[in-house]
């Protein structure tokens, strides 16, 4: 069954113009193809990268991360208490006011208590500053990399700068060893990220950034298996022409350094906007989508791959639309640039309200206080 179903499923009609075939891709006369059972190979690529990934973090991100000054946040820990362990892990992280008071039955605590309890048991879930330094120091070292090889492999390619190439010739196509290897190292990378999204920082976009990577893994595998190599690459390049710029903008936040923050954020959104909402649609999606019909007639596969690439572009304005809220934020208020998809540690109103109390009764042992400062010597204070 699973064998007559491949072969409904690597039909020609379907993957191929009118005419040519799988037969066209079989090596000859020293030229060679690709085959879709070389996919196979990005399986143990992506294990070797979730292993230098380990070595990586331990080895190279930890270092750097004292030596930028990231410092851990000092969260309190909640109690445990297996009712409302429980009660967070089967029914809700975040009990209505009804639900509390139900709990404060049931546990015999105060309301403030439970709540705090629940923001405490919230806060310890959360990744700490160092793995997301750790994790964003990693993805900006891949990408930096990846660029740079990238362009290296594209820069003496006449469909780097003539896109009708692309198609000249298609599909009978000879691979390049540079292109073997640019597709095989990040098909791998991007399957890690798929392998390890359950233990890596969870965002309010992880919907998006899962839908994101399958698209993305499904369109690395499609257009090597049907030959689309040369639009492959560019999309590829594309894609990680900006991707670096945001990982370093993280660090830098992660690591309290501001302004260096804040400029490479806004150097980020000008390179976002220019390759993914002007280059990609305009450059690329336009010489997939428009150009091949006039060469050949429209078929399954041609819809099928401009079809993941309008997914792409859809993720795209969607992050667009942050980034550039973001920025706007940035240069009209000069506030700090924040990433909105981040879930941030919840402040503990009710041990702020137990220090002020302490502030409250140490003052009154040594006097008035004002602001916070013991008075002296009439209204003024020593610090």
């Amino acid at each position: 069954m699973l064998v007559e179903l491949s072969e409904w499923f690597w039909q020609e009609r379907l993957w191929f113009p009118e005419g040519l075939g799988w037969a066209d891709l079989e090596d000859r006369d020293g030229r060679v193809y690709a085959k879709g059972r070389d996919l196979w190979v990005a399986l143990p690529i992506a294990l070797v990268f979730l292993i230098i990934r380990q070595i990586f973090e331990r080895t190279v991100a930890t270092p750097l991360a004292s030596l930028l000054g990231v410092k851990e946040t000092v969260r309190l820990k909640a109690p445990h208490i297996p009712s409302l362990e429980s009660y967070y892990f089967r029914v809700t992280k975040n009990p209505t006011q009804s639900s509390v008071a139900s709990l404060c039955k049931q546990t015999g605590y105060s309301e403030r208590q439970i709540q705090r309890w629940f923001r405490r048991r919230r806060n310890q879930d959360r990744p700490s500053l160092l793995k997301k330094f750790r994790e964003a120091s990693w993805r900006f070292t891949f990408y930096l990399l990846a660029f740079i090889a990238g362009l290296a492999s594209l820069v003496d390619k006449p469909w780097l700068y003539d896109t009708k190439e692309m198609w000249q010739g298609f599909p009978v196509l000879t691979l390049l060893p540079s292109q073997y290897w640019y597709y095989m190292i990040e098909l791998g990378f991007y399957s890690s990220l798929l392998f390890s999204v359950a233990s890596d920082v969870k965002r309010k976009d992880f919907k998006e950034q899962i839908v994101h990577h399958v698209a993305t893994i499904l369109l690395i595998s499609f257009s090597w298996c049907v030959n689309y190599i040369r639009a492959g690459t560019l999309i590829m390049l594309v894609h990680d022409s900006s991707d670096y710029l945001l990982e370093s903008a993280k660090m830098f936040n992660y690591a309290g350094w501001r302004n260096a923050c804040n400029y490479i954020f806004i150097v980020f959104a000008a390179v976002f906007i220019v390759t993914r909402l002007i280059f990609f649609p305009f450059w690329i999606i336009y010489w997939t989508w428009v150009y091949p019909v006039t060469i050949y007639p429209p078929f399954f596969g041609y819809y099928f791959f401009n079809g993941l690439l309008m997914v792409l572009q859809c993720l795209h304005i969607f992050w667009a639309i942050l980034i550039i809220r973001i920025a706007i934020r940035f240069l009209t208020n000069n506030e700090k640039v924040d990433d909105d998809r981040s879930d941030k540690d919840e402040t503990d109103e009710s041990e702020e309200e137990e220090q002020e109390a302490g502030n409250k009764k140490h003052g009154q042992k040594n006097g008035p206080m004002q602001n916070g400062h013991t008075v002296h010597n009439n209204n003024h204070s020593k610090t």
